[in-house]
């Protein structure tokens, strides 16, 4: 049943970029960076791959997007979601979040991990934490409740967001470029879907599914 939810939200992660372009990758984004469980591991690939022409079953797909555009509007869309959460952690506090954050699958051990961070490496955190896996999905909501100045973490957030979002289209549009060299291996040269659903599966099970534990002081 897992698969099946998860093969949907790949499908329609897809369905949006290949639809509206950039400003599907902002739309999608913009849900990831508000703590709502959409990978921008499989958001970012996708649009990658988009950025280069694909030979594929003997027809050339040509590109349709640009890949710096794409980084740029992965990175837009960061910061637009973070600034939904940073306004949640800046007008609920903790006790909201911890409230109400389950029912978006914001787990006690995902904020635990975003607020040592924060607690760590104070406003430089919201600028680094970008380049983590799950730490970047969650760190706007520490820097909301501590009250960060609106206009560094804006500026920290997107600065930080165009390295991971231009490194994930990257990755993407290499799938796209090789494509006639791996295609035959695959059944119905869906290598590229089968790639991001299965990195979309272990992220979700790794993120939402582990056992909580207790934080580290």
């Amino acid at each position: 049943m897992i698969h099946t939810i998860l093969e949907t939200i790949g499908s329609w992660i897809m369905q949006q970029i290949s639809s509206f372009g950039y400003f599907g990758v902002i739309f999608l984004m913009t849900i990831e960076s508000a703590c709502i469980p959409l990978p921008s591991e499989i958001i970012m690939p996708f649009a990658g791959t988009l950025t280069a022409g694909m030979l594929i079953n003997g027809v050339l797909r040509p590109a349709s997007l640009n890949l710096v555009w794409v980084g740029l509007a992965g990175a837009l869309g960061c910061l637009i979601g973070s600034i939904i959460a940073y306004c949640i952690g800046y007008w609920g506090g903790r006790s909201f979040i911890e409230r109400y954050g389950k029912y978006v699958l914001i787990s006690k051990h995902d904020l635990d991990t975003a607020d040592r961070f924060f607690s760590k490496y104070g406003n430089g955190a919201i600028f680094i934490s970008r380049l983590l896996p799950i730490v970047r999905t969650y760190i706007s909501l520490p820097a909301g409740i501590s009250r960060m100045k609106f206009g560094r973490f804006c500026l920290y957030t997107f600065f930080g967001s165009v390295p991971w979002c231009l490194a994930l289209a990257w990755v993407g549009r290499i799938l796209g470029e090789n494509w006639k060299t791996i295609e035959k291996y695959f059944r119905k040269g869906d290598i590229v879907i089968g790639i991001l659903i299965l990195t979309g599966i272990f992220l979700f099970f790794y993120r939402h599914f582990r056992r909580e534990k207790p934080a580290v002081k």
